[in-house]
């Protein structure tokens, strides 16, 4: 649940860029499933991510808070509730501002990044289970991006774009570090997405890598579709675990800026 719930806010967690796509009234609702060969597909938990229009210290912003929690009926075994908020400046359409809280059965951690584009350099400061708080000042480049920002970037590319077998890499800021993700494009296909119809998507293998030179032979694999349309919502995401796959998939979708097009009636 853990590790699906960063995939998803980390990559999908992959998708900054375009300020349409920084729709103020945007919801979209995601359930977590686990599921395994004897084992049968049970939601344990949910992921919802807002887009709004704030005012901080008097200038415009967008703010996206995204949550992750496990459902009631599993929260007796394993209580999470993790909240990631995000200020992005709606003219460079760059994150101003980070934090996240996160609350995981007893274990409590807290963040905040401060980025300054002039300097390319973000101020971090982290916390775990009310420690005093760590800093650490990180250089930048172009493609870095928290958690959430890059939860936007793809959607703003065209499907043709992409070249089926290409590889890309995005630069996510954790604590003291900046992480690379690496994604390759398989291609169009059709995908069915529970209690919602089948849908024209995109298809990437993405990867979390685990070293500096890593290939897609080390490190967390994970398969993501998103919609083939203007609005490329993500549709689904998949990873394997020790036993089984955990997957998170379009639950319920709001204020939208484009039609769904991609939905196959």
């Amino acid at each position: 649940m853990k590790r699906l719930l960063l995939l998803l806010l980390a990559v999908t967690i992959s998708f900054a860029a375009q300020a349409q796509l920084y729709h103020p009234g945007e919801e979209l609702e995601y359930r977590v499933s686990y599921r395994a060969k004897y084992f049968p597909n049970t939601e344990i938990g949910s992921v919802e991510v807002k887009t709004s229009q704030i005012e901080h210290d008097g200038q415009p912003f967008y703010q996206v808070v995204g949550v992750g929690r496990t459902l009631p009926t599993y929260r007796w075994f394993f209580n999470m509730e993790d909240t990631y908020t995000i200020r992005i400046d709606p003219q460079t359409l760059r994150t101003e501002h980070f934090r996240s809280d996160l609350l995981e059965g007893s274990y409590t951690f807290e963040s905040e990044y401060d980025y300054d584009w002039e300097a390319m350099q973000v101020h971090t400061r982290w916390s775990s289970r009310k420690r005093p708080f760590q800093e650490c000042t990180v250089p930048l480049t172009a493609q870095s991006m928290d958690a959430i920002s890059l939860f936007f970037n793809m959607r703003s590319m065209e499907g043709d774009q992409f070249k089926e077998g290409e590889i890309g890499t995005l630069e996510m800021v954790l604590e003291d570090t900046v992480r690379r993700i690496n994604y390759r494009y398989i291609g169009r296909e059709e995908k069915r997405i529970r209690n919602q119809g089948k849908f024209k998507a995109l298809r990437f293998e993405c990867q979390l890598g685990t070293t500096e030179g890593y290939s897609f032979t080390d490190g967390t694999i994970f398969t993501l579709w998103i919609s083939d349309d203007r609005n490329k919502i993500p549709l689904s995401i998949e990873s394997p675990v020790r036993i089984g796959s955990i997957q998170a998939y379009i639950y319920r979708f709001k204020g939208l800026k484009y039609p769904l097009e991609s939905r196959i009636k």
